[in-house]
C-alpha cells in the first residue's frame, strides 16, 4: 500500500515503569497504546510502517498493525540494513520519514486540556528520508541525528509524549472521548459518551447508534443503521446493516443484516448468523452455522450446529453436542419446527420441514416432512394425589 513511511521504535522501559511489558504495549481500555498510535497515523495517510522491536514483544506489537498496511518488523540487531531498504523502497514523492521513538499519542488540543497532565514534548519527527538513509551509511546516534535534523511532527492535532502509567491513565478517557467524536463525525449517534467504549481499530458503519455500556473490541465492524446496547459487548464481530443487539455478548462471530440479538443473548466464536435472524433473550450460539430467517427466540442452546433457512426454535430446545470424549454436530434443515424442550442428541439431522414433538429426546434422524415424537405415553392414575396427601397425614 502506497504512503507515507513511518518508523517506529518500541523501547523496552519494562525496568523503569515495573510493568509486565513496554509501556508502548500498556493497554487503553484493551487495545495497546501503540494501536492507537498506529491507527492515528494510517487516518493521517501513512501505509508504510518499520517497526523496531525487541524480539520478546514482536509478536503482541505486530497484532497493533492492519493488514492493510505494509509492516517491516526488526530487531535491534538488524535494524539499520533492514531500514536502508525499507527506506531506499519508498515512493518518490515520500521525501519525509516519520520516526516515533517512545510512547505518544495524538489529541486534538481543545482536548487535551481535559488530561490530567503537563504535556510532554513530542517524540515524534519528520526527518528528510535521504538524509537519514545517508546517515545509515556510517555510525551514528539515532537520537543525536533526531535532535539535529528532525522535525517535531505537527499536524491539526497536538502530539504527547507518555512517561509513566499514570500519564498513560490520565490520558485514557481523552483518547476515548476524541475517537467516539470521530465516529460522530462519520455520521453515528451515541448517546451517553462517558459510558461508551470503542477501540481505535473498530470501524462503524453511518446511522448507526451506541447506546450506553456498549463495547466494541478488537477487529469488529458494525454496518449501517445498527443499534448497538445498552450494556453490548463485541469482540472480532462482524455485522451486516440495521442489525440490532440489546445487553448480549458477541465473540469471533459474524452477523448479517436485519437481525435482533438479545436481551440476554451470547454468541461464542465461530458462529455466522445470516440476515433476517432472532436469536432472542438467554439463547447461547456456539461455533454454529445459522441460516437466513431462522428463529431462536428463547431460552435455547445451539452448539456445534448447521441450521437451514427458516427454522423455527421452541423454547427450551438443547443441542446435545458433547459426551464428555468427543463434541459431534447437529444438522437442521430448511424450514424444520423443532417443538419445545427438544434434546437434539448428536450426531442427528432433522430433515427439511420436518417437526418435533414438545418434550422430545431425539436420537435418531428425522426424515423431511416427519413428525418425530420421542417421549413417554401419558398415563394418568385417578385419585392418586388423594390417597398420596391421606397418607402423608
Amino acid at each position: 500500500m502506497a504512503g507515507s513511511s513511518v518508523v517506529i521504535f518500541v523501547p523496552d522501559d519494562t525496568s523503569k515503569t515495573g510493568f509486565v511489558r513496554p509501556l508502548m504495549l500498556s493497554r487503553v481500555m484493551g487495545s495497546p497504546l501503540l494501536s492507537w498510535l498506529v491507527s492515528a497515523l494510517a487516518a493521517r495517510g501513512c501505509g508504510r510502517f518499520f517497526l523496531v522491536c525487541h524480539e520478546q514483544w514482536a509478536g503482541e506489537a505486530r497484532a497493533c498493525f492492519p493488514s492493510s498496511v505494509e509492516l517491516t518488523v526488526a530487531g535491534s540487531v538488524d535494524a539499520a540494513d533492514l531500514l536502508h531498504v525499507f527506506l531506499s523502497t519508498a515512493e518518490d514523492d515520500d521525501a519525509e520519514t516519520i520516526v516515533v521513538t517512545g510512547p505518544a499519542v495524538f489529541v486534538s488540543t481543545s482536548l487535551a486540556s481535559q488530561a490530567d497532565v503537563i504535556p510532554a514534548p513530542s517524540c515524534v519527527y519528520h526527518v528528510a528520508r535521504e538524509a537519514l538513509m545517508e546517515a545509515l551509511d556510517e555510525k551514528f546516534s539515532f537520537l543525536d541525528f533526531l535532535r539535529q535534523r528532525g522535525k517535531a511532527y505537527a499536524d491539526r492535532d497536538g502530539v504527547y509524549s507518555i512517561r509513566s502509567g499514570e500519564e498513560l491513565a490520565a490520558w485514557q478517557p481523552v483518547l476515548n472521548l476524541q475517537h467516539l467524536h470521530d465516529l460522530v463525525r462519520g455520521g453515528v449517534e451515541i448517546w451517553d459518551y462517558q459510558n461508551c467504549y470503542v477501540d481505535p481499530t473498530v470501524r462503524v458503519g453511518r446511522g448507526s447508534v451506541l447506546m450506553p455500556g456498549t463495547i466494541l473490541r478488537g477487529s469488529t465492524v458494525l454496518g449501517e443503521e445498527c443499534v448497538v446496547g445498552p450494556n453490548s459487548l463485541l469482540e472480532n464481530v462482524t455485522v451486516g446493516d440495521r442489525t440490532s443487539i440489546n445487553a448480549s455478548q458477541l465473540y469471533d462471530a459474524q452477523v448479517g443484516s436485519d437481525v435482533h440479538v438479545g436481551p440476554f443473548a451470547y454468541v461464542r466464536p465461530g458462529t455466522t448468523i445470516g440476515d433476517g435472524v432472532k436469536v432472542g433473550d438467554f439463547v447461547e450460539i456456539k461455533n454454529s452455522k445459522i441460516g437466513d430467517g431462522t428463529k431462536v427466540a428463547h431460552l435455547t442452546y445451539v452448539g456445534d450446529s448447521d441450521v437451514g433457512r427458516n427454522v423455527n426454535f421452541g423454547c427450551g430446545t438443547v443441542t446435545v453436542n458433547y459426551d464428555r470424549v468427543k463434541k459431534f454436530r447437529t444438522t437442521i434443515e430448511d424450514d424444520a419446527f423443532i417443538g419445545c424442550n427438544t434434546n437434539l442428541v448428536a450426531p442427528v439431522t432433522v430433515g427439511r420441514g420436518a417437526y418435533t414433538g414438545a418434550g422430545s429426546t431425539i436420537t435418531d434422524n428425522v426424515p423431511s416432512m416427519a413428525l418425530a415424537v420421542a417421549r413417554a405415553r401419558q398415563t394418568n392414575k385417578r385419585d392418586w394425589a388423594a390417597r398420596h396427601k391421606l397418607k402423608n397425614k
